[in-house]
């Protein structure tokens, strides 16, 4: 066993190998939004960034997406740093691991495969069997919040050691005005059977007595067939000029719905995060989110202990309906959570703390060791 000439990766230098849809104005995502930061945020405390985009139906790659990855892979230098996307990396162990020894490998984990809603059990059982192959291959697992460590420990066995935390950021903004301060709901989420839009649509149905108007921002080609039953739900419902279907929206589109937004609302059955919940409390925009992964983490705490939101069982139908008409019938819980949100858009992490997390993950596998036969 040699030691591997390093001399390819001089300094802090880092390949970051993406999605090829990173930058798909279609289908923004916290992902995208994530990856991009990282590229843009890492070169400001002194790392060196290499992009690379491979294009691919990811997880589920062709011939042609598989064949670029091997490529990106194989002209890395020898004990070169090279951080991978999960989306990429963790349905292809026999592309990854075979690279584990001559680089110095790092997953980023967003969300875990088999964790994707409306998966056949199947296909989630083996997406799980691929990613744990991936991710016990690699020196470290790079994770967006302490439930995801967790998660990873346990479910695929991963020394606790080998997973870092990475919490995503958030840019403070100007606190949101909002409409009138109860009525106007804004989701903020591709529409996809993970993001729940069906259940929120359900729960609004519930309490269609009440001066509600609801915004749902994001991507609708993901699944089409989901997003065809979201809407006949809207019109069977008598809500088809209440719930406003608006497609995704970036920049100073999406700056504008959180401008008039009074309630941040994420139904979501898996996340393991949320940024669009960190996005909302940065504009002081209190939260109705579901208890499911890390979205009580990303919902946080104000410096005080309040809670800048509502947090309900996502298995209890019953309960965001019902806190729905508490946010509307209780003036004293609105003004309360409001100032939780406040405090807590105070207390936020800014994208350098991020960067900074992740770039002594990295700094870790770029001054150990590595062995090659």
């Amino acid at each position: 066993m040699n030691r591997v000439d390093v001399t390819g990766a001089s300094g802090r230098s880092v390949h970051i190998v993406l999605p090829g849809g990173v930058d798909d104005p279609a289908a923004p995502s916290g992902g995208n939004v994530y990856d991009r930061r990282l590229c843009r945020d890492l070169p400001s405390i002194g790392w060196q960034v290499h992009e690379h985009a491979v294009a691919g139906s990811w997880p589920q790659p062709g011939a042609a997406a598989r064949a670029e990855l091997a490529r990106v892979l194989a002209h890395a230098p020898d004990g070169a740093v090279v951080l991978l996307d999960g989306l990429v990396a963790c349905a292809v162990p026999d592309i990854v691991v075979p690279e584990a020894e001559r680089l110095r490998l790092a997953v980023l984990v967003h969300l875990p495969l088999g964790d994707e809603t409306g998966l056949a059990p199947a296909r989630a059982a083996d997406l799980d069997a691929l990613e744990r192959e991936t991710l016990r291959a690699v020196p470290v697992v790079v994770v967006t919040s302490m439930w995801a460590a967790r998660r990873l420990v346990a479910h695929h066995g991963l020394a606790p050691g080998q997973v870092h935390v990475a919490a995503p950021g958030a840019d403070i903004e100007p606190e949101a005005p909002g409409t009138d301060g109860v009525s106007r709901l804004l989701c903020v989420a591709s529409v996809t059977p993970r993001k729940g839009q069906y259940r929120l649509v359900k729960a609004l149905a519930a309490v269609a007595d009440l001066p509600w108007v609801c915004v749902c921002a994001g991507g609708l080609d993901q699944d089409p067939g989901y997003v065809a039953g979201l809407r006949q739900l809207i019109e069977k419902s008598g809500l088809g000029d209440r719930v406003q279907l608006v497609g995704p929206q970036t920049g100073a589109e999406l700056d504008a719905s959180y401008a008039a937004a009074d309630l941040m609302v994420l139904t979501s059955y898996a996340e393991t995060y949320g940024m669009a919940v960190t996005e909302a409390l940065a504009r002081g925009i209190p939260v109705l989110a579901t208890t499911v992964g890390g979205l009580p983490e990303a919902v946080g705490q104000a410096p005080d202990g309040s809670v800048p939101g509502l947090l309900v069982p996502s298995a209890d139908p019953a309960a965001l309906p019902a806190a729905l008409r508490s946010w509307f019938g209780d003036p004293g819980l609105r003004s309360r959570l409001k100032a939780a949100a406040a405090e807590r858009r105070t207390a936020l992490d800014g994208w350098e703390t991020t960067a900074r997390n992740l770039a002594g993950a990295l700094e870790r596998i770029r001054i150990e060791p590595r062995r090659a036969a």
